[in-house]
């Protein structure tokens, strides 16, 4: 029993803490972030120039074809870049989910410097 008092007193400090940088929110102990699904974003890009950094340190740039109920990710129109250096055009690709360390939407100022470049 003398430790679900001190658990209950850290939960009450932890609360009073959250109170001093938002005093409005109540906050339910430890959790004070909420996740967020990824699959929307995914299906929002689809259509879009995206980057795609793998775990390995090779990005790929290309258009999101598709993306599949386990993650994996179909590219098409994809260039290779290894230690920021441009290595090829590779065309359509797939890239299975458990490699990618991030993806990213390109913004339309970096694709038109790219355009610009051609």
């Amino acid at each position: 029993m003398p430790h679900l008092s001190l658990r209950v007193r850290r939960i009450h400090r932890l609360e009073e803490r959250a109170k001093l940088i938002a005093p409005d929110e109540k906050v339910s102990g430890a959790a004070m972030t909420t996740p967020v699904n990824p699959k929307p974003f995914l299906n929002n890009l689809t259509g879009e120039p995206v980057i795609v950094k793998l775990k390995w340190g090779m990005e790929y740039k290309g258009y999101l074809v598709s993306v599949d109920s386990y993650m994996n990710l179909q590219l098409a129109n994809t260039e290779e870049y290894v230690d920021g250096q441009f290595t090829g055009n590779l065309g359509e690709i797939l890239i299975r989910c458990n490699n990618v360390l991030y993806l990213r939407g390109v913004p339309q100022d970096e694709e038109i410097e790219d355009a610009e470049k051609d």
